[in-house]
């Protein structure tokens, strides 16, 4: 489990293609407190490290990962949030996110907003149902409230957030772009209603999202 509070902004070191994708990750942690094994949220989806030195640890990611999230445009030197899983006891200062990437929405317009920014992302429509104002959505592993949530208008569902000076300077988000591509998981709350209410949903024309997402 992760709370949605970035604690370091790694950057990719390098991309070995064998059966599964190695990917080592440059950070600032200290890694003879890691664990192999251990799981370290990586923009978004919940990894295992499987190899550590003095400054990186390394990741496998499956392909099934690559398919389902916005992971497969990293290059090397590309900038990856960071998060250690929650320990018990520890302020829990977002909410909680479990590192399933629900699907991947696409960053559509922005504009400033006094000191922050605002964003508009574009989401796909099976998980629409479940973004909500004032709610919450981890984006590339960061919790963030949903300002409101847009109709389909033609060109897709969109959600707005604001970005604040903190955050843009501590996270990914301080070099958002139109067009850039965000791993989307929507509050665990939504999650298990969806399971509950799922035959409800279906009839609306909403697919509940998978329990079983990377």
């Amino acid at each position: 489990m992760f709370t949605g509070i970035i604690t370091d902004v790694g950057s990719v070191r390098s991309i070995e293609r064998r059966g599964d994708i190695r990917v080592v990750i440059a950070t600032a942690y200290d890694t003879d407190s890691i664990d192999i094994g251990a799981s370290i949220a990586c923009s978004g989806p919940c990894l295992t490290v499987v190899d550590k030195g003095g400054d990186w640890f390394a990741v496998d990611v499956s392909a099934e990962t690559m398919a389902c999230t916005a992971l497969d445009a990293w290059q090397p030197g590309a900038r990856v949030n960071l998060e250690r899983s929650l320990r018990v006891g520890e302020e829990l200062g977002g909410h909680i996110v479990t590192g399933h990437v629900d699907g991947v929405g696409e960053i559509v317009a922005m504009q400033p907003e006094g000191d922050s920014l605002r964003l508009a992302i574009r989401i796909p429509a099976t998980i629409a149902p479940f973004v909500a104002p004032k709610g919450a959505i981890a984006m590339d592993g960061i919790s963030l409230t949903v300002n409101e949530v847009e109709p389909d208008t033609g060109e897709g569902p969109r959600f707005g957030v604001n970005i604040i000076p903190h955050t843009q300077a501590k996270t990914t988000l301080g070099a958002a772009a139109p067009g850039m591509r965000v791993n989307l998981e929507i509050d665990i709350l939504a999650r298990y209603i969806s399971r509950l209410a799922g035959p409800h949903l279906r009839a609306a024309g909403a697919a509940p999202p998978s329990l079983e997402r990377p």
